[in-house]
């Protein structure tokens, strides 16, 4: 089966805010190969370069690549902006949503997946589409009038996020800590719509940003890996997770 996705040698750092400086780099030559379907999930410490990775992948202006490239569907992305990797189908489910004052989701909605797919939706039609969506993740159904993210609990960002990835139906997702600020309950739902995502589309692949086990355990992922220091310095199964719980993120430093 050829790669879905691929990071070949990858370095990146912060774009410098002038000449003079030179930012080290964050990322340190990261591999990484995602077969259509796979879930891959990377686990590290705090400032070791996984935030730093899911803004990379989709082109974010503060981050530049020094080396390396990133490939989709047998494509070279590295030099594609961000709007042109999304509509190509990949997508990102951000650590910190941003607030959208005005726009409500379901014109948000509307606006990203002509954008993606070309396609005009009536308000209705992409309302009943969301509205099963809002079922199956708990969300009341007043939701998509709402402004995107404005109020929005860590639960209803996370969620949210989740449906946007159904409704795009992109063929590569990079969900970065989709569980950070959520309770065990609120964890459950997200991985479960993550789930029923998956299970409409089987061919989507995964690429899932973690400080904790406990979405691991909702989810089972095919990898998992853990960065250190802007690297990927171990990977496995399940057992890598088990294994990190047991022995902490020491026994991978230089």
């Amino acid at each position: 089966m050829s790669a879905l996705f691929r990071i070949d040698n990858l370095h990146a750092r912060p774009v410098a805010d002038d000449e003079a400086d030179s930012p080290s780099e964050i990322l340190r030559g990261v591999d990484l190969v995602i077969a259509p379907g796979e879930v891959h999930a990377i686990m590290g410490p705090n400032g070791c370069g996984k935030s730093t990775l899911a803004s990379t992948l989709l082109a974010s202006p503060e981050y530049e690549v020094t080396e390396g490239r990133i490939v989709f569907r047998d494509e070279d992305i590295t030099d594609w902006s961000t709007d042109v990797r999304a509509k190509a189908g990949m997508f990102l489910a951000f650590q910190y949503p941003q607030e959208i004052a005005g726009v409500s989701v379901i014109q948000f909605l509307r606006q990203a997946l002509s954008a993606r797919k070309g396609v005009d939706l009536s308000v209705l039609e992409l309302r009943l589409a969301a509205m099963d969506w809002m079922k199956r993740l708990g969300m009341d159904s007043s939701f998509v009038d709402r402004y995107l993210n404005e109020g929005f609990s860590g639960g209803e960002k996370k969620r949210n996020e989740i449906m946007q990835m159904a409704i795009l139906e992109p063929e590569f997702a990079v969900l970065d800590e989709t569980d950070s600020g959520l309770d065990i309950d609120a964890l459950r739902i997200v991985a479960k719509g993550i789930r029923e995502v998956r299970t409409d589309r089987p061919s989507l692949g995964i690429l899932l940003i973690t400080h904790y086990q406990r979405l691991l355990d909702e989810l089972r992922p095919d990898h998992v890996h853990i960065m250190v220091d802007g690297r990927i310095v171990r990977s496995g199964g399940m057992e890598v997770a088990a294994e990190l719980e047991k022995n902490g993120y020491e026994a991978y430093r230089d």
